[in-house]
């Protein structure tokens, strides 16, 4: 490859290497930096831990933070777009109770666009962003047994009403709903190239509807290599089995010589502890600070990251997001792990979403983005004839 736009020369050996670090296109909504790590439309991801839901979705459909009555406004447009068709849930009852949460969630998407999508990117990118809530609450509730569908209330906020619907059995709902709120907008966006992402913004290049193209992106969230990280960083804590430092430093260093891996810390890209992990660590010292389970991974953030310098062959020995928030929801009353990559589901529709809208209606004047067509090298195909 030549010319002057050419960000780096393509050769053999970055074929079949997962696309990693190629440069496809120009992302709107958020953005990772290696020292500085995730931001929203130019917002460091921990000045808006604690801003409301909303406003996080306002700013990546609209760039720009919403003020007061914007935010009111919008909050009220989405809470009008909230309803779901009883079809949606009956259908729900009737799905295997054996299959992944992530299974119900791709079924309930794609159920979601036939009772009621418009066609138009925008409005039923907003639209699924809205019903998402109920939709994974009537998971919830019809696939764990915790009984019948809990009526929404919208008017009570996007998040609180989530919590409202799925009314987890025992659990705190003050705290439940505390954490949930941080949790959504930690894992709004990241990015364009991760594979959820990249995956729904490829399927709507073929114009796709969104809800479609969000059960695509639902598909690859589900797989173990991208949203059960949280699931299996908790079932790692769990592992350690000791709340003393020392201990769980030799149970670091026990594990990486016996060819283990250290759940929940490292990063493709970040060079530094990820701002989200660190806003999670205030938070669960906040709203579950004397949970064993907690005191085991804040004593890996410190233990882990010391043995893991230690090798200089490790880029990024601390912790990212996946590193607590499986021991948060766990200590907050969400205690089967299966559901967690549906809570990541559920906050990552609206960062897919709003740049399936970029990349369709906004991009290139209005042209919007070509359907996506990459290259591969034909090998081993000699040509051949029957005989």
């Amino acid at each position: 490859m030549s010319g002057e736009n050419v960000l780096f020369e393509i050769t053999e050996q970055h074929l079949n290497t997962g696309l990693r670090r190629f440069p496809v296109g120009h992302v709107r909504t958020s953005r990772v930096d290696p020292q500085q790590g995730v931001s929203y439309v130019g917002y460091p991801i921990a000045d808006l831990a604690n801003l409301d839901p909303e406003s996080a979705i306002y700013l990546l459909y609209n760039k720009e933070l919403p003020n007061d009555d914007q935010l009111a406004a919008f909050k009220q447009d989405l809470a009008a777009r909230a309803s779901v068709d009883g079809a949606v849930v009956r259908t729900l009852q009737a799905l295997p109770k054996d299959g992944h949460p992530m299974e119900w969630l791709i079924n309930g998407l794609t159920l979601l666009g036939m009772t009621g999508k418009t066609g138009d990117f925008y409005e039923d990118g907003l639209n699924l962003v809205a019903r998402s809530a109920e939709l994974i609450a009537n998971i919830f509730r019809i696939r764990s047994g915790w009984g019948d569908p809990i009526p929404s209330d919208p008017s009570l906020g996007l998040v609180e009403n989530f919590v409202h619907m799925m009314g987890v059995p025992g659990a705190d709902k003050q705290q439940l709903t505390k954490l949930l709120r941080t949790f959504y907008i930690l894992h709004m966006d990241h990015g364009g190239g991760n594979l959820s992402t990249f995956t729904g913004k490829a399927v709507a290049s073929g114009h796709a509807d969104q809800f479609s193209s969000l059960a695509a992106a639902m598909a690859g969230l589900y797989g173990p290599l991208h949203g059960r990280a949280n699931q299996e960083c908790l079932n790692f804590v769990k592992s350690v089995g000791t709340t003393d430092p020392d201990e769980i430093e030799q149970f670091v260093r026990d594990t990486l010589s016996g060819g283990g891996k250290i759940f929940g810390f490292g990063h493709a890209v970040l060079r530094a502890e990820d701002p989200r992990a660190t806003v999670q660590y205030g938070l669960g010292r906040e709203i579950c600070g004397d949970d064993p389970l907690f005191k085991t991974a804040l004593a890996m953030r410190e233990r882990a990251v010391k043995v893991l310098k230690e090798n200089p062959k490790i880029s990024n020995p601390y912790p990212n997001v996946d590193a607590v928030s499986g021991t948060l929801l766990n200590a907050s009353g969400l205690t089967d792990s299966d559901y967690y990559t549906l809570l990541f589901g559920f906050a990552r529709i609206a960062g897919i979403t709003a740049q399936i809208v970029d990349e369709r209606v906004r991009m290139r004047n209005g042209r919007g983005v070509p359907i996506y067509r990459c290259s591969y090298i034909a090998e081993n195909q000699d040509s051949r004839r029957l005989s």
